[in-house]
């Protein structure tokens, strides 16, 4: 987890599957209702931003968020700790 001082970007991810399946570039973002996570994506021709990997249904979904909300609490926690 890599922390962010950006006004909305407060962190970028990687999650591992398995030891064999990676997802890098998940940036966990501050919105009007909390944090929440956006997938990697790419810039299409036509200027919209396409998500080049996210999970198909709403279990998986849940569970990456989950666990990189989590990541993200607990590098904010050590980052605290550190600068005591």
């Amino acid at each position: 987890m890599r922390l962010k001082d950006e006004t909305k970007l407060k962190g970028i991810a990687s999650i591992t599957f398995d030891e064999c399946f990676v997802i890098h570039d998940i940036k966990v973002i501050e919105g009007k209702d909390g944090l929440f996570i956006s997938m990697p994506s790419k810039k299409t021709a036509d200027g919209q931003h396409k998500d080049i990997a996210h999970p198909i249904n709403t279990e998986t979904r849940e569970a990456i968020k989950d666990a990189v909300l989590e990541a993200y609490n607990k590098a904010l926690a050590e980052k605290s700790e550190s600068a005591e």
